[in-house]
């Protein structure tokens, strides 16, 4: 005869028992989502204030890169003056322009009466 199909006896009688729900029951009574499973919802981060903005910027100012694409100075620069606009800058540069043309103009005309002047002093002399 085989041993290996006799029952395992112990001496000791185990009871089992299982409660049964009916659909409605077993639904309040166990949960049935997986929670567990989800991620976790991130924290939600405050917004920084404009303060705040200016306080991070200052502690990164050295650590922007000068150029580039993105998070740079350049790219800070270029996306605020877009927003701002050019035309105060360009009118300043505009006022400055004229000036550079005055002062030629200024240049040029003390120049001719220099050549003029030693001019008339060459022939004055000659005669």
């Amino acid at each position: 005869m085989d041993n290996s199909l006799k029952p395992y006896s112990s001496g000791s009688e185990l009871k089992l028992s299982k409660k049964l729900y009916n659909k409605p029951a077993y639904l309040n009574v166990i949960d049935t989502q997986f929670t567990e499973l989800v991620p976790p919802t991130p924290p939600v981060e405050e917004p920084v204030s404009v303060d705040e903005f200016f306080v991070l910027y200052n502690d990164l100012f050295y650590e922007i890169p000068k150029e580039g694409d993105i998070n740079s100075h350049e790219f800070l620069i270029k996306q605020s003056t877009e927003y701002v606009g050019a035309q105060g800058i360009s009118d300043e540069i505009q006022a400055l322009f004229d000036e550079i043309t005055v002062l030629r103009e200024e240049n040029l005309e003390l120049q001719q009466n220099i050549i003029d002047l030693t001019t008339d002093d060459n022939t004055n002399s000659t005669s």
